[in-house]
């Protein structure tokens, strides 16, 4: 039988334990995630107890706490506190997540936390998001138009165009489920496909702003952007897993997006 091994840096160990000197009657432990690349050690889980009844309800709450008044070298990404930026997205419980969104009464045991799965760690629970903000830019998550201007923003008639490209209620309504996105690769890092492909293979966050500027009224450049996306490792390595729709924080379907995008190059192209 084949066995297999991590190489000795790779190995979690046991880190510190945070526990309260006075007992309080509702109390709840952390075990986090900690790694410091300054350091020549290997990853560790580090314990913090806090007491629920001086802390907020979420998971969020808990690690600002921890990182004020318990550990301030505990490392972690937030802005918004409303599931709005993103920012905060982690493995929690064993599914990506916000932390923002994450009620601490959904864990009955102690919360683990570990930084979204394969991506490179920076530090503790911050992941590195370079490769997919790069695949995002590749998409051109933005309106495309053809109007040829120059660069002082005049046509060809040297005229200005400032007249506004309006959308009906009906073409904006196509666009729900997908602009609600918020970036936070949550479903991009559940998904085993991009695992194993994440150079190529855009991913589920990815297809789904591209599908959110395809189906843009706005913009004249569908058929050159479904050209874009058509490729075997770009698109077809989604293989229907529905990791991304299950783990999405914001109850979007990446999934649905991506079928409707291969939908769209076979009756299209």
């Amino acid at each position: 039988m084949v066995q297999f091994s991590l190489p000795q840096n790779s190995k979690v160990s046991t880190g510190k334990n945070f526990d309260l000197k006075n007992k309080p009657k509702y109390s709840k432990k952390l075990k986090i995630y900690r790694w410091d690349p300054e350091k020549n050690e290997n990853p560790r889980i580090d314990t913090y107890e806090i007491d629920k009844n001086k802390c907020g309800p979420m998971v969020l709450d808990a690690l600002i706490k921890i990182k004020n008044e318990i550990d301030t070298t505990l490392t972690f990404r937030r802005s918004c506190r409303e599931g709005v930026c993103g920012s905060c997205s982690m493995n929690i419980d064993g599914v990506n997540t916000l932390a923002c969104l994450k009620p601490m009464s959904e864990i009955k045991n102690d919360i683990k936390i570990y930084p979204l799965p394969h991506m490179r760690v920076v530090k503790d629970l911050v992941p590195d998001l370079s490769n997919a903000y790069k695949q995002l830019k590749s998409i051109k998550p933005w309106i495309e138009r053809s109007d040829k201007k120059n660069d002082k923003g005049l046509n060809s008639n040297k005229e200005i165009n400032i007249q506004e490209k309006k959308q009906s209620p009906e073409d904006r309504s196509k666009l729900d489920g997908m602009w609600e996105c918020v970036l936070c690769f949550c479903c991009t890092t559940s998904c085993p496909s991009y695992w194993w492909n994440s150079e190529e293979y855009l991913g589920p966050a990815v297809l789904l702003q591209a599908l959110r500027w395809i189906a843009d009224s706005r913009d004249d450049q569908r058929k050159d952007r479904l050209r874009t996306i058509n490729d075997s490792m770009k698109l077809y390595r989604c293989h229907s897993i529905m990791n991304c729709t299950r783990s999405c924080p914001k109850g979007l379907n990446p999934a649905k997006a991506i079928a409707e995008i291969k939908k769209a190059i076979v009756t299209e192209l």
